[in-house]
C-alpha cells in the first residue's frame, strides 16, 4: 500500500497528471467516463461512472443498490493542487548568457524550501484543434532535472541565517540554461516543449497555443526513520488524501448508498473556479444522476438530506521544536491516526454531530482518532469542506492525516496514518 502511494506521488507532480492517473485507476476498475455534454441515459445499481472538469478535477460515482433518494450518498472529497510556481507567458529572461524563467507563485508555498533543488516542468499544453473553440490538450511531465532556483551565497548576504524577506518576482526565478546558440535563446522553452511532446506525437512550435506549466521537485517520494515510519514527499497535502479516497473507492463493495469520490482543483487559491469546491459542477452532476435514476428533481433533494461527506485535507502534526504554536490539549501526533479538524469560526465543516460520526467510524474500523483545534492566538487555514457545504448542504466532517512542514516543497507524514486512513475510508464506503 505504501509503495502504491509513493509511486502515485512521483507520477503526479501537478493536478493534471494526478487526475489522469486517478482516471486510469478508475478505468482499470471498470469505471466508465461520462460525457457531460451528452444525456446520461438510465442509471442503475452497480454502475461505475466518472467525469472530469478542466482536466484538473475528477468525480467518481459507484451507484448503490438502493436509490439515492432512499439511501443518499457517501462522499469523500479532497483536492489535487498544491503550492508551487506557475510559468508565466513569454517566460524566458536572458542575462549575461544565462536563461531563467519568469514565474508566478501558486498558492502559499514555503518559498525558501524551493532553493537549490533539482526541479522540472509539468502540466498541460494546448494545441490547435478542429477550430478555435476546441483546442487539443497534451500533458507534459519532463522526467529529468531541468531547472534550479539557486540561493545567493552567504558571502553576499551575511544576514541570511537571521531571516530574509524573499521577493516573489526577483528571488524565485529558476535557471534553465546557458546560451550556446544565439538562434535558440528566444525559443528555448517552446522548443523544449515540442521536443518532449514529440515523444508522444509530432508537435511543431506553430501548433502550440498556450500552456499551464508548473515547477515540480524531481526528488522521488520516500520513507525514512529508524523503522521507515515516516513519509517524505512533495504534495502530501493533499494527494495523499486523494489516493486514500481512491484506494477506498476501489476496495469497497457496492452497498445501499451510492459512493462518491470528488477530487477538486484550486483549493490552494480559494476554490472559486469551475473545477473547485465552490463550483456548482458536482451538485449539478449529482442532480443529473438522481433524475436519471428516479425521474424526479425531488430525488436529489432527498439524497442530499441523507448524505454524509468526509472532507479529507491534511492537518498539522505536533512539531517537537515548536510546541508553543499548538493548542495545549488538541495537538495531533504523527502516527496517531486520522485527525478531526475543528474551528469555532467555521473554517472547517466539522460540528459535534459530524465529528461524533467520524470518530465512531474510526472506532468501528479499529483505527485511532485525533482532534485538531488551532492555538487561539495562531490563525489557521481553511479547506474545501465548508465551501462545498455552502452549495451542497450535506452533513460532513473535515479531517486529514497529520503532517509536518505543510506547504514545504517536501512534507512529512506517517506510514501508519496512511494505512489507518485507507482503512476507515473503506469502512465508510462499505
Amino acid at each position: 500500500m505504501t509503495k502504491r502511494l509513493l509511486d502515485f506521488l512521483d507520477a503526479s507532480p501537478v493536478n493534471f497528471l494526478a487526475v489522469r492517473n486517478i482516471a486510469a485507476e478508475l478505468e482499470q476498475a471498470g469505471f466508465r467516463r461520462i460525457d457531460p455534454t451528452a444525456p446520461l441515459g438510465k442509471v442503475k445499481a452497480g454502475d461505475k461512472l466518472y467525469v472530469t472538469k478542466n482536466d484538473s478535477s475528477i468525480y467518481a460515482f459507484h451507484i448503490g443498490r438502493k436509490s439515492m433518494a432512499d439511501a443518499g450518498f457517501r462522499m469523500i472529497c479532497a483536492h489535487c493542487d498544491s503550492p508551487t510556481f506557475r510559468i508565466k507567458p513569454m517566460a524566458e529572461m536572458c542575462c549575461e548568457g544565462m536563461v531563467k524563467l519568469n514565474t508566478e507563485v501558486y498558492g502559499g508555498p514555503i518559498m525558501s524550501t524551493w532553493f537549490d533543488r533539482p526541479l522540472t516542468l509539468a502540466g498541460r499544453v494546448l494545441l490547435k484543434g478542429a477550430d478555435a473553440l476546441h483546442p487539443r490538450t497534451m500533458l507534459l511531465h519532463i522526467k529529468r532535472p531541468l531547472l534550479q532556483i539557486s540561493n545567493l551565497a552567504i558571502h553576499f548576504n551575511r544576514q541570511v541565517n537571521d531571516g530574509v524577506k524573499l521577493s516573489k518576482q526577483k528571488d524565485m526565478l529558476p535557471i534553465l540554461a546557458l546560451i550556446t546558440d544565439e538562434m535558440e535563446k528566444d525559443n528555448m522553452l517552446v522548443n523544449l516543449i515540442c521536443e518532449e511532446l514529440s515523444k508522444q506525437e509530432k508537435v511543431k512550435a506553430s501548433d502550440i497555443l498556450d500552456f499551464d506549466l508548473y515547477l515540480a521537485d524531481t526528488t522521488p517520494a520516500c520513507t525514512f526513520g529508524l523503522h521507515n515510519e515516516f513519509l517524505s514527499s512533495g504534495r502530501l497535502d493533499d494527494l495523499s488524501m486523494c489516493f486514500a479516497g481512491l484506494e477506498a473507492m476501489l476496495a469497497s463493495s457496492t452497498k445501499g448508498a451510492t459512493k462518491v469520490l470528488a477530487i477538486f482543483d484550486n483549493e490552494e487559491t480559494g476554490s472559486q473556479t469551475k473545477q473547485g469546491a465552490g463550483s456548482p459542477f458536482l451538485a449539478t452532476m449529482l442532480q443529473r444522476l438522481c433524475i436519471a435514476q428516479s425521474g424526479t428533481q425531488e430525488a436529489f433533494y432527498q439524497a442530499v438530506e441523507r448524505a454524509f461527506m468526509i472532507s479529507a485535507d491534511n492537518a498539522h502534526a505536533w512539531h517537537p521544536n515548536y510546541s508553543e504554536k499548538y493548542d495545549p490539549t488538541n495537538h495531533p501526533m504523527l502516527g496517531g491516526g486520522p485527525v478531526i479538524k475543528i474551528n469555532a469560526a467555521q473554517k472547517y465543516a466539522s460540528d459535534a454531530y459530524s465529528a461524533s460520526v467520524f470518530a465512531e467510524l474510526c472506532r468501528e474500523a479499529g483505527v485511532p482518532c485525533q482532534r485538531f483545534v488551532n492555538h487561539s492566538d495562531v490563525a489557521g487555514g481553511s479547506t474545501l469542506g465548508n465551501i462545498l457545504a455552502s452549495s451542497l448542504p450535506v452533513k460532513g466532517v473535515d479531517m486529514g492525516n497529520a503532517i509536518l512542514a505543510m506547504h514545504s516543497i517536501r512534507e512529512t507524514g506517517s506510514v501508519a496514518d496512511h494505512h489507518y486512513c485507507v482503512k476507515v475510508f473503506t469502512h465508510f464506503f462499505s
